[in-house]
């Protein structure tokens, strides 16, 4: 079992230990580190069989569980990586279309960077399928997200009530919709093919796509809960920040609402990463026959993905 799922078993059984060690794990200071370090950390890690079983200590584990996948073992581009996250950013302005589409392309190369990276198929490669439906899923997501805008733009609406359902309520839930959309559609192939499971000494005995769904869906269901608690929470404080008068010119409304935004999310990223464990468990009664049949284990392990 590789040197990150070990940690993520050993060390984040519980929602608030996941919590804790998410918070160490997002620190922007670990983008820092050099591909060197992070590579002599790594073959640290594997040449000496470390359990990490032990209360964590050593800032370098860190380094190996924020910067490479534990899958491939290659080390993740740093703008794709957890610490690097950039979605805020585009969410100040997602009113824009443009923005959505930058939005959306943003969180779906992150979702194919960041996901299983064991899944297989011999007619096809599996990454190129990836890409392909992740544009589309892109071009979807971002049309659907900007349909409150043009129902705006092309009626008049006369209830103010309506009026913000339209421009500040439902963008969020739609966001979180069509954010979990893009992870079930990129990373499809692996409830199609299926991906590795492994016994708790980390020998892989067989390839499940029930334990597929249940990496993608939870993973879809994690990235739902960020972006809609984090877009929907600011649009409904704004609007009471609108009626109690609070901000007197819309650059100080605005500067408002890009503040809210950023401390939602900054509170919600550990909280989704945290919903779910990293090194995600099955029964083995929920596999497949032949997987069951080749092991005595009652609990099976795989590599969730973010």
């Amino acid at each position: 079992m590789d040197a990150n799922l070990r940690f993520w078993r050993a060390e984040g059984e519980s929602f608030f230990q996941r919590f804790l060690l998410w918070g160490d794990v997002l620190d922007p200071l670990l983008l820092l580190k050099s591909s060197d370090e992070i590579r002599r950390t790594r073959l640290l890690l594997q040449n000496s069989g470390k359990t990490l079983s032990g209360p964590i200590q050593d800032e370098q584990v860190f380094w190996s569980t924020s910067s490479v996948h534990p899958d491939t073992d290659k080390i993740i581009p740093v703008l794709f990586r957890p610490p690097g996250n950039l979605s805020y950013k585009f969410g100040f302005a997602y009113n824009l279309s443009f923005l959505q589409f930058l939005f959306h392309t943003y969180t779906t190369a992150f979702t194919l960077i960041n996901g299983n990276g064991t899944t297989k198929a011999e007619e096809y490669s599996v990454q190129e399928k990836q890409i392909f439906y992740g544009l589309g899923a892109i071009s979807y997501a971002a049309c659907i997200g900007a349909l409150p805008f043009v129902f705006m733009n092309r009626y008049t609406l006369k209830s103010s009530l309506t009026k913000a359902a339209v421009q500040k309520i439902l963008p969020a839930p739609l966001l979180g919709l069509m954010s979990a959309f893009t992870v079930a559609v990129v990373r499809s192939p692996e409830f199609e093919n299926g991906i590795e499971v492994m016994d708790r000494n980390g020998k892989v005995v067989g390839v499940s796509q029930k334990a597929g769904e249940k990496a993608v869906k939870e993973t879809a269901l994690s990235r739902a809960v960020l972006f809609g608690t984090a877009f929907f929470l600011p649009a409904v404080l704004t609007h009471f920040v609108e009626r109690a008068k609070f901000a007197k010119t819309p650059r100080a409304l605005a500067s408002m609402r890009m503040l809210m935004i950023t401390s939602v999310l900054g509170g919600m990223l550990p909280v989704s990463l945290s919903m779910f464990p990293q090194c995600g468990e099955i029964k083995r009664a929920d596999l497949e026959v032949e997987i069951q049949s080749s092991t005595e284990e009652t609990e099976l392990f795989y590599n969730r993905g973010i």
